[in-house]
C-alpha cells in the first residue's frame, strides 16, 4: 500500500473534493468529520485495505500518518 493510496481512499471515504490531505493533518478536525464519517473510514478499511482496527487504537490514532501507519502495521500481521 502507498501513502498516496491510502490518502485518496481516505478523500473518497469522506467525501474530500476541495482541498489537499497532506500526512500530517489531523483527521479529526476535518469539517467532514462526525460519527458517520467515522463509520464510513472504519468500513473504508475493512473493505479497502482488508484491515479491522481495534475501537481503542482508533481512538489513539490523531494524524492522518497515525493511520497509515496503523492500517500498514495490521496488513503485515
Amino acid at each position: 500500500m502507498q501513502e498516496q493510496q491510502f490518502i485518496n481512499a481516505l478523500k473518497e471515504a469522506l467525501e474530500i473534493q476541495d482541498r489537499e490531505v497532506l500526512i500530517t493533518d489531523d483527521f479529526r478536525h476535518y469539517p467532514e468529520w462526525d460519527s458517520l464519517a467515522q463509520l464510513t473510514l472504519i468500513a473504508m478499511l475493512d473493505e479497502e485495505f482488508e484491515v479491522s482496527l481495534e475501537m481503542k487504537l482508533f481512538k489513539e490514532l490523531v494524524t492522518v500518518g497515525d493511520l497509515f501507519e496503523a492500517v500498514k502495521s495490521a496488513q503485515n500481521g
